[in-house]
């Protein structure tokens, strides 16, 4: 299992945001750090509700995840059930974000899977219906351990 890094300061959030061109507000700040904690990608609502209590509301919130992801700091994804949802691409892997995820068909859990590789092969056979040297997202479906 991969060891998470240490929490970032609010010192090099800040020069993160400004770095990527954006201006360091209170709302960018907090939906950062939010993400941060994260361990699998978060829907808006979900992202609002934790953020509620420090006074942030849904269209801030959002405004904010949208200017990230413009900015190149957070993803965004839709993992096949049509609910957006954004996750951090930390220090170092913003030109390496893509990596498979896993979403449960039971519970809806959804886990990032950054240590899996996943190799796609052609069969002699098959057709290929896409430029497979090209894929930008993996997307695996099934039952988590919990659910069987």
């Amino acid at each position: 299992m991969t060891k998470s890094p240490p929490p970032s300061t609010v010192e090099q959030v800040r020069k993160r945001i400004r770095d990527a061109g954006l201006r360091s507000t209170a709302p960018r700040i907090a939906v950062y750090l939010r993400l941060e904690e994260a361990s699998t990608p978060i829907s808006h609502s979900e992202l609002a509700d934790a953020l509620d209590p420090l006074g942030f509301d849904k269209a801030t919130v959002y405004r904010n995840l949208m200017d990230l992801t413009e900015a190149g700091i957070v993803a965004r994804r839709d993992l096949g059930d049509h609910v957006w949802r954004f996750e951090l691409l930390r220090l170092g892997q913003e030109a390496q974000h893509s990596h498979p995820h896993f979403v449960c068909l039971t519970c809806g859990d959804v886990a990032c899977l950054p240590g899996v590789t996943v190799t796609i092969k052609q069969t002699p056979t098959g057709k290929q219906a896409t430029d497979l040297t090209h894929v930008n997202e993996v997307l695996l479906k099934g039952v988590c351990g919990r659910c069987q």
